[in-house]
């Protein structure tokens, strides 16, 4: 198999991080490894399957003969480089929401529209992690039987946020259980005016707030989920939350059908569906849930049911590792089938 030189913008954040684990487990074909940061983080050095790399400044001549780059470094990082590493030759695969919607930017979950990978100009997108959780479950249903809206909650571990918002929630845990004042300066939004404890408390706000007064985060979900399915016209209601859970996004996803689906045959469809675990025996109280998750690849669907109030409705229930499926796995599963497909 032919091997790549692979570089990493962002190797020292938590998705970097969690890449480099991936790409070590997954025995991804590698010829060199590059990483690359801020100059704050230039110098660091890091332990990628066993052997030491030092942690560079990132700069035009990095990317002189990469062949893929995983962009992980913030929005506007990824729109300050993204031109030199693409003009250089790479294929950005990019983790930020800076060119998701772009329409010549393909946005990709490998288990979805792998196909459109080959449409890429350079750069391929990785969706928002709580559309990626949810369209790996929702694009079996809508293929089987087509889907009129979706109601969507999410309940969102704090590693959303980043490594600074778990420090946070671990502080705030001892404080409240010391009989301290918690200290906020994170959550909803780090820039916000305001912000709230996470510990022992529950946020229903996630990124800042937009049109119709719902959040970024939720508008996310809406255009990523239509974009990925190839339906502008897909209903999508979200509603994101932040909950005081250090790894693992979870979802209540109630579903409208075009056509009926019955739970057992719900069940049936998802047990097949790449990327996705059954986990669901009511009569065992087996479901899924973030402590017990974490860390693992697959996203995992339980509760699923009957909406007694409409014809063709259902309920699921369904829990991911955003920081590995939700980002950096993805990330990786864009690339070797980019590879497979000869797009890289």
């Amino acid at each position: 198999m032919k091997k790549l030189n692979v570089a990493i913008l962002g190797a020292t954040g938590m998705v970097g991080q969690e890449l480099l684990d991936i790409l070590v487990e997954r025995s991804f074909p590698m010829a060199s490894l590059t990483l690359l940061s801020s100059a704050r983080s230039a110098g660091r050095r890091v332990l990628v399957g066993g052997k030491e790399y030092a942690v560079q400044e990132v700069s035009p001549e990095a990317f002189q003969g990469v062949d893929v780059a995983f962009f992980c470094a913030g929005g506007q990082v990824s729109r300050d480089w993204v031109d030199t590493a693409v003009g250089a030759g790479a294929l950005v695969i990019d983790n930020t929401s800076a060119f998701r919607l772009r329409e010549d930017v393909p946005l990709i979950v490998p288990e979805v529209n792998g196909g459109e990978i080959l449409k890429h100009k350079g750069i391929i997108a990785n969706p928002n992690c709580s559309t990626i959780i949810m369209a790996l479950v929702l694009k079996p249903i809508y293929d089987r039987v087509g889907i009129k809206r979706v109601v969507v909650s999410t309940y969102q571990a704090v590693s959303g946020a980043g490594g600074r918002a778990m420090d946070e929630l671990r502080r705030q845990t001892e404080d409240y259980l010391a009989g301290r004042e918690m200290e906020a300066q994170i959550l909803p939004v780090a820039t916000a005016p305001r912000h709230y404890p996470i510990a022992f408390n529950v946020i229903p706000q996630i990124d800042e707030f937009a049109e119709e007064d719902y959040t970024k985060e939720e508008w996310k979900m809406v255009h990523e989920t239509r974009k990925l399915f190839k339906d502008p016209e897909l209903k999508v209601s979200p509603t994101t939350i932040r909950i005081p859970v250090m790894r693992c996004h979870s979802e209540s996803i109630n579903v409208e059908t075009e056509h009926r689906l019955a739970p057992e045959e719900c069940r049936e469809l998802l047990k097949q569906a790449p990327g996705v675990e059954l986990l669901d025996d009511p009569s065992q109280q087996e479901y899924p849930m973030p402590l017990f998750l974490t860390g693992r690849d697959a996203v995992y669907v339980g509760r699923i049911r009957r909406d007694l109030t409409v014809e063709k409705g259902l309920n699921l229930w369904v829990v991911g590792d955003q920081v590995r499926k939700g980002a950096a796995l993805n990330a990786v599963q864009i690339a070797e089938l980019a590879l497979e497909l000869g797009a890289v």
